[in-house]
């Protein structure tokens, strides 16, 4: 007898995000976390375009945008010497606003559906725990510590200490380890993080400061961004929060006391502040063996941990959240087979991979340009004017890599997946480039019908969805039947338009509900039935 279907252990946003999506299909499950309420740290800042599509799928888009960054706010990223000082580079970037109206007026599929919000985690978890709290069969227990969990082949056991000490078992069908890098979760399993661990030790404090905002288009200063890289020999940077009051910065010092005096030196202004946190982080560039073992899984940072560079922390962790959730609720449903789960790690894992791949790259990048830093920058003379022209033109090239990374964020595709047609070749992996495709196991690409919705929205994520481009007239009733005799649930969408046709190159596409493609083709395959025992994992 189970408790609950699921346990998700930690309520930061990728547990918050499973336990959502899980409610939404109506799978019982119940979110333990150690802390009693989320709490008000510097953490993730940014929901990259995919995350922005995948929450749109569930009708958080607006929610988070409205919570978030307002959308006429500049994002550009500057190096600088200082706050008050013309910036040694100016990158401009699209505000929010801007970017979505690139995606607007995009047809040819290289646009996202959504564009990238500015949303610090601070703003995002409360709004994501008052959601999941909305539904009836999601049970959230903050303030309630993880213990340790048993599991056999019915099931899995989970201990908790409830906030008075007393503790508690919970029986559930499985389990999901979203505790972050630390994951006790991952320690029971005894599984490892390889990799490079603590290639920096930096503290990042958190501040407000009200009137910073305010006063940087006035005078010689850098102008209105949301990143400020300082061109010293600390490795400080100074991001703009999601009120544009609060600001993060990060910098190799070696007391508390010192990020007082590294933000009054970077800010170069008398300013009202004050310092509402600080704490020391290192950056680790690590992934987890496995992704889990049995009925029980990893999630987010515990089975992957990428320097913030690039962005691809928490968005990855998004990522394996959705993707975890449709597997449990096939698999709890009865209509997804065994290798539905099982897919979970082939899949996952990989993108956790390349992603610490692209989190190098970036922060190599990094580091290249803060390499050219001399200790005569500041000086009115040739050799420092030289020394700031030089790190310029490096940062120009280098400081790219860590805020281009479309490639990373909407190219990823699934290889060797045990529930997708695995056919041979596929495009290349890029981190900075995005080709449209519908190469098995990619992401479907988002372009318009005519009526001006996006075809992604006609695309329902309870269950599969067979595409029919072009105004076909395959006869897709074998198919149909395949899924049916499965229980599988099966959408079958006309797209009639020529344009989504030529962009996607076929006239059938199977979809998966994270709009991944499982098959094309131009008729039904030879064998209806193994196509559709391989897309739910039998």
């Amino acid at each position: 007898m189970f408790d609950t279907e699921v346990i998700i252990v930690g309520a930061g946003p990728v547990g918050l995000t499973l336990a959502i999506d899980l409610g939404r299909r109506g799978i019982r499950c119940t979110l333990v976390e150690q802390k009693p309420a989320p709490e008000f740290l510097p953490k993730m800042e940014r929901c990259n375009a995919r995350t922005m599509e995948l929450y749109r799928r569930i009708g958080l888009a607006p929610r988070i945008r409205a919570a978030g960054l307002a959308a006429n706010v500049p994002m550009d990223v500057f190096v600088v010497l200082s706050m008050v000082e013309p910036p040694l580079l100016h990158l401009p970037y699209p505000s929010v606003a801007e970017a979505q109206a690139q995606c607007a007026a995009s047809d040819d599929g290289t646009q996202p559906a959504e564009a990238y919000q500015l949303i610090s985690q601070y703003t995002l978890e409360p709004l994501l725990k008052s959601v999941a709290g909305d539904f009836p069969s999601v049970t959230l227990l903050y303030g309630h510590a993880f213990e340790a969990f048993t599991q056999d082949e019915q099931g899995v056991t989970a201990t908790i200490r409830a906030p008075g000490g007393a503790t508690r078992s919970i029986r559930a069908a499985f389990l999901a380890g979203c505790d972050g890098g630390s994951s006790a979760v991952r320690r029971q399993l005894n599984i490892r993080l390889r990799g490079e661990g603590n290639l920096l030790r930096l503290r990042q404090a958190l501040y407000r400061c009200d009137e910073l905002f305010a006063r940087l288009p006035l005078g010689h200063g850098p102008g209105h961004g949301r990143h400020y890289h300082v061109a010293d020999d600390r490795s400080s940077f100074l991001i703009m929060q999601d009120s544009t009051r609060h600001w993060t910065l990060h910098a190799v010092v070696d007391s508390d006391e010192a990020m007082r005096r590294q933000f009054e030196q970077v800010v170069a202004a008398p300013v009202a502040y004050e310092m509402l946190y600080c704490g020391e982080w290192r950056q680790n560039l690590l992934l987890a063996d496995r992704y889990g073992e049995g009925r029980v899984f990893l999630a987010g940072d515990s089975a992957h941990l990428v320097i913030p560079t690039g962005g691809l922390g928490m968005n990855t962790g998004v990522g394996d959240a959705f993707d975890l959730s449709w597997k449990l609720a096939g698999t709890l449903r009865g209509w997804g087979g065994p290798n539905l789960l099982r897919s979970y790690e082939v899949e996952r894992r990989q993108v956790g991979d390349r992603n610490i791949g692209a989190s190098r790259y970036a922060s190599l990048g990094r580091r290249k340009w803060r390499s050219q830093y001399r200790p005569e920058i500041r000086d009115a003379t040739p050799a420092g004017q030289a020394a700031r022209e030089n790190l310029a033109r490096v940062a120009d090239v280098e400081q790219r890599k860590t805020n281009e990374m479309i490639g990373a964020e909407l190219g990823y595709r699934y290889v060797d997946s045990p529930i997708i047609d695995n056919i041979p070749g596929g495009p290349e992996h890029l981190f900075r480039e995005y080709h449209p495709t519908t190469w098995p196991g990619a992401r479907l690409p988002h372009t318009w019908r005519a009526d001006g919705s996006a075809v992604q929205d006609h695309i329902p994520d309870s269950g599969y969805a067979l595409l029919r481009l072009g105004g076909t007239a395959a006869d897709t009733a074998s198919m149909q039947q395949a899924f049916r005799a499965r229980g599988a649930p099966l959408s079958v969408i006309e797209v009639a338009e020529d344009a989504p046709r030529a962009l996607y190159g076929h006239d059938l596409l199977l979809l998966r509900p994270d709009l991944h493609v499982v098959w094309r083709g131009d008729a039904p395959p030879a064998d209806p039935a193994a196509l559709a025992a391989t897309a739910t994992g039998f």
